[in-house]
């Protein structure tokens, strides 16, 4: 039985130690340890100690472990660094998306916020500027996690979400890791209601967000997407699903779907050959535009290197988005959307923290049917929080 430790400000004992799943180093999934004799963090001044009851897994999670992420040399085996020094040390818990209840608070911060559920805005801000985020880091890489049972995190920063009809499986499933990026995305590209947007890599967590977000500013989405998810793509908000995997004569179904009118902005995540495409849908008429063809970059999972013609850029005056994190100020709106029912979950599955392998190997090797995101729950909450959002024993 674990021993129990006392915090200062707190409802309930915490246990000295706890189960998580620590990445040991880049590589596999090997590389991830469960244990459960890890030590629980305690919260520091303005912090609040989380119990965890689900946690979103992101395509981030993965190429941090497997040290995807160079900027400048192609081999490189490197985490994320923007903020000029690696931040991602060994072992580490991974997991961004967190959401939970308060069990104990740190100096400063109001003991009746113990007993809320809230849902974590994810960055490792470099300062206190709330329109501007210069040098991202995250939780579950600068950093630990929430692939544990407890994470302690800024309490401004660990946003209350009680609506009753949001399961804890489901909240997590909109976290910030993917709706904030999406956010940034739509806001970089200053997309506005009327345009036509189109969204790549449509059924991933972030492809999801963005088309939910496009419905809310008043945008109308395309996604490209496989076939067999055109049906659920459309109910979530998508006005059509072109096909990626057939993309020859990809501008003239565009001019068919839109009426003949360029698409605005494109919000790509797949990269790669595609690109020349999407620039493609947004200059074939540039006197019928109303705005300079945008595209928005939050994602290269088709390729990691597009070999573009500068005079198509130049000359159709494309103007480029790079976007990883977002802002304080988007974050907070995003709650209020979630608070108020605008921001629907995608959740297409749970698994147990002590089965992250499996479902990273389900992540990556996943079928055609795949919609949404997967949610990692600690196994102590599983039977309460996990088990109805299980695969089915078939899948």
């Amino acid at each position: 039985m674990r021993q129990a430790m006392s915090v200062s400000s707190q409802a309930q004992t915490i246990p000295r130690t706890m189960a998580a799943m620590q990445l040991t180093g880049h590589g596999g999934v090997d590389k991830l340890v469960y244990r459960e004799d890890v030590a629980t963090p305690r919260p520091g001044p303005g912090e609040v100690l989380v119990r965890v009851t689900a946690t979103a897994k992101n395509n981030t999670d993965r190429k941090a472990r497997e040290g995807l992420y160079p900027t400048k040399e192609k081999g490189d085996v490197t985490s994320f660094q923007i903020g000029g020094a690696p931040t991602l040390t060994f072992p580490r818990i991974q997991g961004a998306d967190v959401a939970g209840r308060v069990v104990a608070v740190g100096e400063g911060v109001d003991a009746n916020r113990i007993g809320e559920r809230g849902l974590l805005d994810f960055n490792l801000y470099p300062d206190e500027r709330r329109d501007l985020n210069l040098a991202p880091d995250y939780y579950g890489h600068g950093a630990d996690g929430g692939f544990a049972e407890y994470v302690a995190v800024p309490s401004a920063q660990f946003h209350c979400v009680d609506n009753p009809a949001l399961a804890d499986a489901q909240l997590a499933s909109m976290g910030m890791c993917s709706y904030q990026t999406a956010l940034h995305m739509l806001t970089s590209a200053k997309v506005k209601a009327g345009e036509h947007i189109l969204v790549s890599g449509a059924s991933g967590g972030v492809g999801s967000a963005l088309i939910q977000l496009c419905r809310i500013l008043g945008a109308i989405p395309y996604a490209l997407s496989q076939p067999d998810k055109a049906q659920a793509l459309r109910e979530l908000g998508a006005a059509a699903v072109l096909d990626r995997s057939d993309m020859a004569g990809f501008t003239d179904r565009v001019r068919e779907l839109t009426g003949g009118k360029p698409i605005d902005a494109v919000m790509d995540l797949l990269g790669g050959e595609m690109t020349d495409h999407f620039i493609d849908s947004m200059i074939f008429d540039m006197p019928q535009r109303s705005s300079y063809p945008r595209l928005s970059i939050a994602g290269a999972s088709s390729g990691n290197e597009s070999e573009i013609m500068w005079t198509r850029i130049y000359l159709y005056q494309v103007q480029i988005f790079g976007v990883s994190h977002g802002t304080r100020e988007e974050a907070e709106q995003l709650i209020e959307w979630i608070r108020d029912g605008q921001l629907k979950p995608v959740l297409h599955a749970a698994f147990k923290l002590s089965e992250l392998h499996q479902a990273e190997d389900y992540f990556v090797n996943r079928s055609s049917n795949f919609l949404g995101k997967i949610v990692i729950v600690p196994d102590a909450q599983w039977s309460e929080h996990g088990a109805p959002f299980a695969l089915p024993v078939s899948a």
